[in-house]
This record gives C-alpha cells, sequence and structure tokens, in this order.
C-alpha cells in the first residue's frame, strides 16, 4: 500500500512582523530630528567677464576680510574704509558691527545699488564669512516688538581676496 502524502501551500505568518512595524515606524519617527536648512542665493560671476563700461557715479562695492582688518572699498575708486580688528585672529564682533555702520552709509549713498562682492582670504573662518555676508545683505533694527529687515546688498558674490604685496616689496617695473 502506497501512501501519498498531501503537500498544501505553506502559509506566511506575518503577524509578528506586522507587529514590529506597527511599534517601529512611531518610535522612528518620534525620534527622528527634523533639521532647518537657511539657504543664501549667491551670484558667480561668468566665466569670461568682460569689464563693463565705467559710468560716472557707479559702484561695485567689495569686502575684503583679512586676517587682521575688514576692508571695504570700490573696485573702481580704491579702498573706502578699513576696520582694524582688536588682534590678529580675534573674533570679528565689533569689526562687523563697524561694517554694518559703514554699508549703511554707502546704500545711502547708493540706493539703487544691490550688487557686491565678498572677498575672503583662505583661512578666514566660515562663520566669520556668514557674519559678514549677513552684515553686506541687509540690516535688522528693533521697532518695539516687531523686526523690520532693511536689504542694503543682497545681491552677493563671493571669492577669494586678492593677494596682498608683502612689506616692503617694490611695484612691478619700479625701481
Amino acid at each position: 500500500m502506497r501512501r501519498r502524502l498531501r503537500k498544501e501551500a505553506a502559509h506566511l505568518e506575518i503577524t509578528a512582523f506586522i507587529n514590529l512595524i506597527v511599534v517601529l515606524v512611531p518610535f522612528l519617527l518620534a525620534t527622528a530630528v527634523f533639521t532647518r536648512l537657511a539657504v543664501i542665493d549667491l551670484n558667480l560671476p561668468p566665466a569670461a567677464a568682460s569689464p563693463a563700461p565705467l559710468k560716472g557715479n557707479d559702484l561695485q562695492l567689495e569686502v575684503v576680510i583679512r586676517r587682521d582688518a575688514i576692508e571695504v572699498g570700490d573696485r573702481i575708486g580704491g579702498l573706502i574704509e578699513r576696520i582694524p580688528r582688536q588682534a590678529a585672529g580675534a573674533p570679528a564682533g565689533q569689526a562687523v558691527q563697524a561694517l554694518r555702520t559703514l554699508i549703511a552709509q554707502i546704500k545711502q549713498k547708493f540706493p539703487d545699488k544691490t550688487q557686491a562682492s565678498v572677498l575672503a582670504e583662505p583661512d578666514t573662518p566660515y562663520d566669520e564669512l556668514v557674519q559678514v555676508m549677513d552684515a553686506v545683505r541687509g540690516s535688522v533694527v528693533a521697532q518695539g516688538p516687531a523686526l523690520i529687515r532693511t536689504p542694503l546688498f543682497p545681491d552677493l558674490s563671493i571669492g577669494d581676496a586678492p593677494l596682498r604685496a608683502p612689506a616692503g616689496a617694490r611695484p612691478a617695473g619700479g625701481r
């Protein structure tokens, strides 16, 4: 006598897996860290930028972050003001505050200008670069319980600071 074994289809038991997912998903959602990202729009100069024709009263604002000072100047007219720091490598708090005041004065003279360049030396701390960019982009003034934001030069371009000539160096072609 031969016996035939009946083969029944195996049933998947997924109840334990569903229970695990029901507990795990709320736990992961409750412990997830949601971060807020801040993005600053920057304009990079075109690769083959030709100099723009000069106008009589044109401003091309440049803010150069150096180790010992913050230099504010006009690309056409030269240095406007040099804001020294207390000591090289010291936090730039007072220098940035003086920069805010100077940028507001420049904006009063050129109200239609919105472009500026921030140039930094390679060893400039990131926090300092952001503080200078914020000072150039706009100011925040408290009027009662409200904060009033005033845009100054919101269209920023960033780049590397030009190298300084070493002390005592002669200009090229000079005697």
